[in-house]
């Protein structure tokens, strides 16, 4: 080689590797981090009417600039803070906004044109604002979530599969990917406020959704993972020093270990900022509730009674107490995935222990959370060591991954058609309390997780009957308004779904997903009392 191509070699070589060092800029600073004091002037300001458009404010310069700026200008007579903001940064748009429904489609041929408009290509590297950059494409929910959001994705996925758009389930899986090598655990969502805490952990469910869209290829899928279904239970399973319940671990009476929800923050949530402060003005732990309601967000019930310690008021959130089913359940999954990719790689010690550990935890919640007397697996308060009083829809996950009993099946069964099922499918508790996780909402990954439970027992009947009263009420309210929402009113089917601390969004990727996902298999005769209902 010449030396004017080893010249062009070497600074090829040079861009290459400039390219590959910003890839891995890991962003953690959060906007309340990089600008002081001004971030909290104007969420007191109330500049924005949803606390979480600030948050996601991009500046147009550097923030040290925009900050010297500020400090300049502030004392200046006739200083008008709304306008110092527009002028400096970028305000984001809804994730949908700009787009028509055609009335004249169906609703699944919506579905299938609006997975484009709420596609998002790979981001580019930028140093400014919240967002943190993934390398592949992904679907955001829509509405005011302008971002990809860990649990909603596997729901998003499941309509993604019917679609046969398996390369947005892979791209979106290896941008979890990519999030969990970066940061240790996939963030509640791709954002840096979301660095202290993750969300209900469904990558492994994810993994096992692309298995079944590739058939032939789950041992180069599973081990391909392994890595990083493995980073993701460490991130669950950190031991705290002393073998003491600390962060995501719970230690019990009798030394078995379950789990709970855990934010690292104990500040207002900054996408929620005003609405924290709020709360906190009520609660009787003052200060010390802001814990407690970024781990209701991991959690993603933000916010529901079964968390409250009065049943009825989020002032009262004591979530840190609680050992929930549903987390756990979702956990014995990754253990068992674990299991199964470690055995396929020939690693027969390591597949042993955690086909151990999932036994040992399935054991655990028969024993904490199975309540015999109302026939409903229950959260468990482990501060005062008995199951917490209120019924809810994540009982129905030992449904789902098939650890509850035969017998506890017909019972549960019973208890969902009496306290849960209203004529738009079922509501997420039986109490009405004003937030948007209680009665009278429904929810299409609650709906989706008792329908697939219920089939796994084969209790088909109600399984279809579920089926098509959700369905039914996703498609009156996309024929009355042309939107899919985020939830839905499912006791007076007359009513928009409502209640939380902001407004009912519609796009909606996971009732997108659970939708179409229904749809196909009603339209192929598997759930038995399912109609193909798209022509109401």
């Amino acid at each position: 080689m010449n030396g004017r191509l080893l010249l062009i070699a070497g600074a090829i070589a040079g861009i290459m590797s400039c390219k590959q060092q910003d890839q891995v800029v890991v962003k953690e600073r959060s906007p309340r981090q990089e600008f002081p004091g001004l971030f909290e002037q104007v969420q007191h300001a109330r500049i924005f009417a949803d606390s979480k458009t600030l948050a996601d404010c991009a500046p147009k310069t550097s923030p040290a600039d925009v900050l010297q700026a500020y400090a300049k200008e502030k004392t200046a007579p006739g200083f008008d803070l709304s306008k110092f903001v527009h002028a400096h940064f970028y305000v984001p748009a809804a994730a949908t906004s700009g787009y028509v429904t055609d009335s004249t489609q169906d609703v699944t041929a919506h579905i299938e044109s609006l997975w484009n408009v709420l596609t998002r290509m790979p981001d580019t590297i930028n140093a400014r604002g919240s967002l943190i950059a993934l390398p592949e494409a992904y679907v955001v929910p829509g509405g005011r979530f302008r971002e990809v959001y860990y649990w909603d994705s596997y729901f998003t996925m499941l309509g993604l599969k019917e679609s046969g758009r398996t390369d947005l389930i892979e791209s979106m899986i290896k941008n979890f990917a990519y999030l969990i090598r970066t940061y240790g655990f996939i963030p509640n969502g791709n954002r840096t406020y979301y660095l202290t805490r993750s969300q209900p952990p469904y990558f492994s469910l994810m993994v096992q959704l692309l298995v079944e869209a590739k058939e032939t290829h789950k041992q180069e899928i599973l081990t391909h993972y392994l890595d990083v279904l493995e980073k993701e239970y460490q991130f669950w399973m950190k031991k705290p020093a002393q073998g003491k319940t600390d962060g995501h671990l719970v230690v019990l009476k009798d030394s078995a270990i379950l789990n709970r929800y855990w934010d690292r923050g104990d500040w207002p949530r900054e996408e929620s900022w005003r609405e924290d402060i709020a709360t906190a003005e009520k609660s009787p732990r003052h200060t010390a509730v802001y814990r407690e309601l970024r781990t209701g967000a991991e959690s993603g019930w933000d916010y529901s009674c079964r968390w409250f310690e009065d049943g009825k008021s989020l002032e009262t959130i004591h979530i840190t107490d609680i050992i929930p089913v549903d987390l756990n359940c979702l956990l014995y999954n990754l253990e068992m995935t674990l299991a199964d990719a470690y055995s396929m790689k020939g690693n027969t010690v390591k597949s042993l222990q955690y086909e151990s550990a999932a036994s040992v935890r399935r054991d655990a919640i028969l024993r904490y959370c199975w309540d015999a007397k109302s026939g409903f697996f229950r959260d468990y308060d482990f501060r005062k060591d008995k199951m917490t009083p209120v019924l809810h829809l994540g009982g129905m996950y030992p449904f789902f991954f098939g650890i509850a009993r035969e017998g506890q099946a017909d019972s549960m069964t019973t208890v969902l058609t009496k306290e849960f099922l209203y004529p738009g499918g079922l509501v997420s508790t039986p109490v009405e309390t004003g937030e948007q996780w209680d009665a009278p909402n429904g929810w299409a990954p609650l709906q989706w997780m008792a329908i697939s439970g219920l089939l796994t027992y084969h209790k088909d009947s109600l399984a279809g009957e579920i089926a098509g009263r959700w369905s039914k009420q996703n498609i009156r309210v996309f024929r009355q308004t042309g939107k899919l929402l985020e939830k839905y009113n499912v006791k007076d089917t007359t009513l928009a779904g409502g209640g939380g601390e902001y407004p009912n969004q519609d796009g909606f990727g996971w009732t997108n997903g659970v939708l179409l996902k229904i749809l196909r298999m009603q339209q192929q005769g598997l759930l038995k009392n399912g109609k193909n209902i798209d022509t109401l």
